[in-house]
């Protein structure tokens, strides 16, 4: 498949239908009406709580590579005219691991869509946890967790889509935790490696263990949603649920 067909497809295969990685700004584009996002914390970056080696200098560069400050962008937009908070993790900025800054950034933008009666709609990425800031990555889990829970109780609806790979301390907290899951195609997802769990349970897995389609089928997601589609589903949902346009 030509790379300029490749791009022009969202980055899906017209054969296979691989639904390659996307970075942050790419999704962006094609999920967002043009001109509406409004982005939260801009400037927050890492410190280096535990003096992990070369850290600073691998977050610097990871900035200027991928033209954001941490693996998480947040905001605000509208989505075929419907207001939502948005969240996108970028797999580029060190396979989007949860550190303190992205904990602290998605804390954030749910504590702004509960107080403003917003849904939120999270692209989760994530090799998990942020072995490079020790303890305090996996406090992330814990505060995330509780401010979903605060926000589902003020009654807003929240909407994760996996994106590949969706795994680790991500998986096993606020990604999973969508009142209304999505998963694109081929995804990878889960919590542990597929080898860990066979070494540990003895027992060898079926060969799409933790794609999007097994999850899918054992109930761990609502549907599977195609790239090309996404837009139109995610606006369709925010209509069902009685979210008016910002026309109106």
């Amino acid at each position: 498949m030509p790379m300029q067909e490749f791009e022009k497809s969202y980055k899906v295969c017209g054969t296979c239908h691989y639904h390659a990685r996307l970075s942050w700004q790419e999704r962006l584009a094609l999920t967002v009406d043009a001109g509406s996002f409004t982005e939260f914390d801009s400037t927050m970056r890492s410190k280096n709580p535990i003096g992990f080696p070369e850290y600073e200098t691998k977050i610097l560069q990871l900035q200027k590579d991928c033209g954001t400050q941490e693996a998480v962008v947040t905001g605000e937009c509208t989505i075929l005219g419907y207001r939502a908070v948005i969240g996108i993790m970028d797999s580029r900025f060190m396979m989007a691991s949860m550190g303190s800054v992205v904990g602290e950034k998605i804390t954030r933008a749910f504590e702004y869509a509960t107080e403003q009666r917003r849904t939120v709609i999270l692209f989760t990425a994530s090799g998990g946890a942020r072995m490079q800031e020790g303890i305090f990555s996996l406090m992330q889990m814990a505060k995330t967790s509780g401010v979903v829970a605060q926000h589902s109780r003020s009654g807003q609806l929240y909407i994760t889509v996996f994106t590949d790979p969706t795994t680790g301390g991500v998986t096993a907290s606020f990604a999973s935790l969508g009142d209304i899951i999505i998963a694109e195609p081929g995804a990878l997802i889960g919590f542990a490696g597929k080898r860990v769990i066979q070494d540990t349970i003895g027992q060898a897995l079926p060969e799409n263990f933790q794609s999007a389609e097994f999850i899918h089928d054992h109930g761990f997601a609502d549907m599977i949603v195609s790239r090309n589609e996404m837009r139109n589903v995610l606006s369709r949902l925010l209509r069902m649920h009685k979210i008016l346009p910002e026309a109106v």
